[in-house]
């Protein structure tokens, strides 16, 4: 019995099993920013992602810029000159940045996105779309990171999907901080460097104590041993210098010492600096 032909309905994309994103905290605080200075009739900002691919397919989003853009029900209209203007001025800066992608403000892909992901796609190939909940609904930030999957039947392009990827959202402690606040719908005041450390230490306890109590259950029988998880620990109590309270107090305070001198040796050139140019205009008026 001859085998017959039969037409496949199939996905075409790229390899998104081993695709992923990592972004910067710098991104997201730009995204909000640009957000909370959109025009009063824009509903949500769109723009560009700038970064590289690492050499594992981790695509870095480190920089964006947002673009003008005109959005109604049935259309999208992007301001490419102005894109290319920014492009270019960004690459004079950093040579190494090139577009990885796009994002937008809001929780999850609209009715538009397909549209302006086809434009980035002629800009670079399979780029990323970033989406950003601006509103923090929940006190939560849902940061997502989307790329293009074709849907074709046999040799036809029928529609295109938008299919999720792993993302990696690292910060160090004084971005975590700053992440903490932007999430925070209302805010007093923000704090100052000595309510921020007060913060990140206790962190640091809560963590410790969560440690602690690790241990402890293992050692009582109360939860089963993890290998890996027992070398983490070992690893991570090494690393510690083994200090005397003498000697630690000695050490924070020479370092803090040190920032307290840069912090005064600033101020005089500052003042300087100020002093300076004020001769120099009465000079040119005189």
């Amino acid at each position: 019995m001859a085998a017959s032909d039969h037409t496949v309905l199939q996905f075409n994309s790229p390899s998104t099993a081993s695709l992923s994103a990592k972004v910067h905290p710098l991104v997201v605080f730009n995204i909000c920013d640009c957000y909370v200075r959109r025009p009063d009739q824009a509903e949500r900002v769109i723009g560009t992602l700038l970064g590289s691919v690492l050499p594992d397919g981790t695509v870095d989003i480190r920089n964006s810029y947002a673009v003008p853009h005109t959005e109604s029900s049935e259309q999208v209209a992007l301001d490419i000159e102005y894109h290319h203007n920014m492009l270019v001025s960004h690459q004079k800066v950093n040579p190494k940045e090139v577009i990885v992608g796009w994002y937008s403000t809001g929780l999850g892909v609209t009715g538009g996105s397909a549209l302006i992901h086809d434009f980035y796609s002629r800009e670079v190939p399979n780029p990323v779309h970033l989406t950003v909940d601006t509103g923090f609904r929940n006190g939560e930030g849902t940061i997502k990171a989307y790329v293009s999957v074709n849907l074709a039947l046999g040799d036809r392009q029928l529609a295109a999907q938008f299919e999720e990827i792993p993302l990696d959202l690292r910060m160090v402690e004084a971005e975590r901080v700053g992440f903490d606040i932007l999430k925070t719908t209302t805010v007093d005041k923000l704090p100052n460097d000595l309510e921020g450390m007060e913060v990140t230490m206790e962190r640091l306890l809560a963590l410790i104590d969560d440690v602690y109590k690790y241990v402890d259950d293992v050692a009582e029988g109360r939860v089963p041993a993890d290998n890996s998880i027992g070398r983490f620990i070992s690893d991570t109590v090494a690393s510690l210098p083994k200090l005397s309270p003498p000697a630690f107090d000695k050490l924070v305070n020479d370092s803090l010492q040190d920032q307290l001198l840069l912090l005064y040796l600033s101020s005089i050139t500052r003042t300087q600096l100020g002093l300076a140019e004020k001769l120099n205009t009465a000079a040119q008026i005189l």
